[in-house]
């Protein structure tokens, strides 16, 4: 077992409150699709993708670009959804993918544990970074952050950048709870939920199982427009880097070299339509590891990650 699983599990005892498995509308199904052998053959890229929305639909909805990817490289490309964040990290760590799609925390996670490097940002709306939001229903009587104390909330991922850290940070910055992680239900939150995806997340707040979410400004997105006129944000989170596609440690130059020109590739006008499929993305830019620093340095100030 990685650093990274033990610190995922040591975190469930000492904070038993934000890691109690999600009531059964809640839960995020799981498998693992295509599960990938660690031998895979030299000719074979392997990609993981992180369960942003709903894994059937992602699985589907990316298979266009993959297939561009085996075109443009010259090499199979076989891709598979993770049962969860730190799974993806686990990946990359264990060498069981070649490449991954990540969130900023996950990532400087598997930087520190395994030389994992970003070498592709995604750009939104023309930017390269994005905020978190708590959501919560109109007409819910909850007009302020302080409103959601003994009350629900949805997040994400418990390695989640948009999706916990940053929206945790918002209330400890509003004074609501403590800057640890370590702190049961009870003080702030009646309950704290772990939804597995952005669209689970936010759906489940739509839907009156919880009170609140917190995820990302985009989350808002996977819901159908009628969906959308129901929900409104009452704070929002400090600037987050924007997700990134990295690389593992060792993966030879020419593939890595290849895999991103190829993926530039996909920023021309004609390959637009597949872009969209990958996350929702516009396009990518070259990055790399300087660019996640204040995503580090949050996750040293609440203990993701040890010096």
């Amino acid at each position: 077992m990685s650093r990274v699983m033990r610190f995922i599990r040591v975190l469930s005892p000492k904070a038993p409150g934000l890691f109690l498995p999600v009531a059964a509308l809640l839960v995020f199904s799981t498998f693992l699709f295509a599960p990938v052998p660690v031998h895979a053959g030299d000719k074979e890229l392997r990609v993981a993708f992180i369960p942003l929305e709903n894994p059937e639909k992602l699985i589907s909805d990316v298979k266009p670009a993959m297939n561009f990817l085996e075109k443009e490289m010259g090499r199979k490309v076989r891709y598979f959804i993770t049962l969860n964040y730190s799974a993806a990290v686990e990946a990359m760590i264990s060498e069981k993918a070649d490449v991954s799609f990540m969130s900023p925390l996950p990532y400087v996670l598997a930087n520190k544990y395994s030389g994992v490097e970003a070498v592709l940002g995604e750009i939104y709306d023309g930017k390269s970074y994005y905020y978190s939001r708590i959501f919560v229903r109109k007409g819910s009587g909850i007009k302020r952050l302080s409103d959601l104390k003994g009350k629900t909330i949805a997040y994400v991922d418990p390695i989640s950048s948009s999706g916990f850290m940053y929206p945790h940070d918002i209330f400890v910055r509003a004074g609501l709870v403590d800057g640890g992680l370590e702190k049961p239900e009870g003080r702030f939150f009646r309950r704290v939920y772990f939804a597995g995806g952005d669209q689970q997340a936010i759906n489940s707040m739509v839907g009156g199982f919880v009170d609140a979410a917190g995820v990302s400004q985009y989350a808002l997105n996977l819901l159908r427009p009628e969906q959308r006129d129901q929900v409104v944000a009452i704070a929002q989170s400090a600037r987050i880097p924007s997700h990134n596609v990295v690389v593992r440690k060792g993966l030879a130059s020419e593939i890595r070299q290849k895999f991103i020109a190829a993926m530039m590739k996909m920023n021309r006008p004609r390959n637009r339509g597949l872009l969209r499929a990958l996350y929702g993305t516009d396009g990518y830019v070259r990055v790399d590891h300087s660019r996640y620093k204040s995503v580090a340095d949050m996750a040293r100030k609440y203990g993701f990650l040890k010096e």
